[in-house]
């Protein structure tokens, strides 16, 4: 079991209700049943009136502008809010320059950033609830004030950009996406089949564009990539509403999604059975297409969603993609190793992009051979720049044959002519100076083909396998690793079949960063990635939505250091981020941010971190109808702020609990009715007859 999931690990359910939680000290006389906490601290309680009086300060340092709020700029990073340049809501130019050197190299135990994410706070309306982010004292909850709660509006879901270079015309599959689109036009759902590497995101992405037009509320396109049900229906709810700073309950939000009448198509979904039924059950007029690995669990027999696999290629088509992706024919020594290769992974496309990026490097190899440079020899001169330069070359085909040492020399003139000789008769080939790798390397060619990388590419590559497989995105990779054009080296992993998009970032495909895991050694970039990040996180310049889309690569530094034992640092970065999931309403990752952040200031004896990260999931699993690890974890956080005389905190404490105490019946998530058989005829196919109107009819029949 994942400690870092919603709503498992320690602090969980295993927690029971401690008796204390209910005695005369926790009750309280506010209106709604409600405890309203004190924000001077002295630990009374607020009426309805001071809290709409609360209410409307919030909003009102809302709308300062945030550089009037925040802490100003410093003069020498006046640069730093520069249009932002990777997507509609990456980071801006400010990631760039990284953090001031004296910064970046004080030791962990002293590490400490001006800004650390404390100053980032804000007011959401959760189901009945007015939650203030990252207060004072910790986040805090009162009952929602008349009037505050936002007015969902429909809207029609707008595309939103993806970093994926065009791949062009799809081989083998316009027949399939055909049949796709057709059946999500009928309102039907779709789960669709297919190890990793077999090409379902780029067919998602061809039937999601051919899909644009066809449902009122549009297309909707998710990434399932450790995403929970709950995080993809706020997801789906975000896209085709506009309210912002509300985060529907669990009871109110199948209400607000029935009428929606969309295409939402989701990739990487990691769950099925009665979770993926929730899903589909809480959006019933939407059809869905999600895309998933064999290995994730199916659909209920009794589920609307029914599965296509997705097939390999044909042996033509595999020679065709290699040819074209090659950028140029294949001698028959290439073609018969193709084919061997096509038999061993039964026309997996990604093998072939991989094979093709072997052939690239081959291609320089033999160049770099006719050109008369060095050997292997001169792995003994990397101090040398001209020595790194000659071994960088040397490194294109991963394996050389060295003609000075008496192995096979090439054929004057370079590739080409070497090329044009491999036509003839077999007694006629010249020596092979760089021989294609066997069909058993070529089922792992992740080492070989980064040693013909270029230089920033390398370096890219490092990092992500450093970080568990998530690549920062482009702009940050300058302060990282000193990589100038970073959306270059993404690309070029990318092309090598190396990486992969992940919403609005890429992370490396699957098995790389295992088998590159041993290829480096050193220096670990980790390190600098969470110094980085943690001045990143705080800096003024940088929106909660700029932080939230790097939510994974946060998270995967977090696990990073961990792991090495630096704990300190996992405290201030998670400590930083937290606040901006919460206030991006991604809630999934603002729990295992506040988990990894608990765990080490465990370890590392900071008991008033501990008693924060314990109070912020308190509040996290109050939030959302989890009342027993919300009192489990409350009591932590109030008995370790007694402790050490935080009064303040305490008190803020004990007024969730009592919230939590006196909310009953009130606050209690009613069950969701899934929408499980029924009439038969789903969203889009009841709307078909409605002009394209926006759909607000009742389901009927379930």
């Amino acid at each position: 079991m994942n400690p870092h999931l919603v709503g498992e690990g320690e602090g969980s359910a295993e927690r029971s209700p401690r008796e204390n939680a209910n005695s005369p000290e926790n009750e309280t006389t506010a209106d709604y049943g409600y405890a309203h906490p004190d924000p001077s601290g002295a630990g009374g309680l607020l009426g309805p009136e001071e809290a709409q009086r609360a209410w409307a300060e919030t909003q009102a340092m809302a709308t300062v502008d945030p550089e009037t709020r925040r802490e100003s700029i410093p003069a020498d990073r006046s640069s730093a809010n520069l249009p932002v340049r990777y997507g509609s809501t990456a980071s801006t130019e400010v990631a760039r320059t990284g953090p001031p050197a004296a910064e970046l190299h004080r030791s962990d135990s002293s590490a400490e950033p001006a800004n650390d994410g404390r100053s980032r706070t804000g007011a959401l309306v959760v189901g009945d609830l007015l939650v203030t982010v990252n207060a004072a004292d910790g986040t805090t909850a009162v009952p929602c004030p008349p009037g505050v709660r936002p007015v969902p509006v429909l809207v029609a879901a707008e595309a939103k950009p993806r970093p994926r270079p065009a791949t062009g015309h799809l081989l083998e599959r316009d027949a399939l996406g055909d049949r796709l689109r057709d059946r999500l036009s009928q309102g039907r759902c779709v789960r669709l089949v297919g190890p990793t590497g077999s090409g379902r995101t780029a067919l998602l992405d061809s039937v999601a564009a051919a899909c644009a037009g066809l449902a009122p509320a549009g297309v909707v396109q998710l990434t399932g990539h450790r995403r929970t049900p709950a995080d993809l229906l706020q997801e789906l709810f975000a896209a085709t509403h506009r309210a912002p700073g509300l985060r529907p309950g669990r009871e109110e939000l199948p209400e607000l999604l029935r009428g929606v009448g969309a295409i939402v198509v989701v990739d990487d979904l990691a769950f099925g059975g009665e979770a993926l039924e929730e899903l589909l059950g809480t959006a019933p007029e939407c059809a869905f297409l999600v895309a998933t690995t064999p290995e994730v669990a199916a659909p209920l027999a009794t589920s609307r969603m029914e599965d296509v696999t997705v097939p390999g290629l044909s042996r033509q088509a595999s020679l065709n993609l290699l040819t074209r992706l090659a950028g140029r024919g294949l001698d028959e020594t290439e073609r018969s190793w193709a084919v061997d290769l096509w038999f061993e992974s039964e026309g997996l496309p990604i093998r072939f992009v991989q094979a093709a990026a072997l052939l690239r490097h081959r291609e320089a190899a033999i160049e770099a051979l006719a050109a008369g440079l060095p050997g292997t020899d001169w792995e003994g001169l990397e101090s040398a720049d001209e020595g790194v330069q000659l071994l960088h070359t040397q490194r294109l085909s991963g394996l050389l044959v060295d003609p000075v040492n008496g192995g096979p020399r090439p054929t004057p003139g370079g590739f080409e002519a070497y090329h044009s000789n491999q036509q003839g008769p077999a007694e006629e080939l010249a020596p092979d100076p760089v021989p294609l790798p066997s069909v058993a390397e070529s089922a792992a060619p992740a080492a070989r083909i980064a040693r013909g990388l270029s230089e920033p590419a390398r370096r890219t590559l490092r990092l992500a396998t450093a970080l568990g497989g998530e690549c920062p995105t482009a702009p940050h990779l300058p302060a990282l690793i000193d990589v100038g054009h970073g959306e270059a080296a993404l690309d070029e992993l990318v092309e090598a079949g190396l990486a992969e998009s992940a919403g609005v970032h890429h992370r490396l495909t699957d098995r790389v960063a295992a088998l590159l895991a041993d290829e480096w050694t050193g220096s670990d970039p980790a390190r600098e990635a969470a110094q980085h990040f943690a001045w990143w996180t705080g800096h003024a310049s940088v929106s909660e939505e700029q932080i939230a889309d790097e939510a994974e690569v946060l998270l995967a530094t977090m696990y990073a250091d961990r792991e090495a034992g630096r704990h300190a640092s996992v405290v201030l970065l998670a400590r930083a981020a937290a606040p901006s999931f919460a206030l991006t309403l991604n809630w999934g990752q603002w729990e295992r941010a506040l988990r990894f952040g608990l765990e080490s200031a465990r370890e590392t004896g900071a008991v008033a971190e501990e008693a924060w990260f314990h109070h912020e999931l308190g509040l996290l699993a109050l939030s959302t109808g989890a009342f027993d690890r919300a009192r489990a974890e409350l009591e932590a956080s109030i008995a370790l702020r007694a402790a050490l005389g935080d009064a303040r905190g305490a008190a803020g404490g004990r007024a969730a609990l009592g919230l939590l105490n006196e909310a009953g019946t009130m606050l209690t998530a009613r069950p969701v009715v899934l929408s499980v058989g029924g009439s038969g005829r789903s969203g889009l196919r009841r709307l078909a007859g409605r002009g394209g109107g926006a759909a607000r009819a009742a389901t009927t029949g379930r």
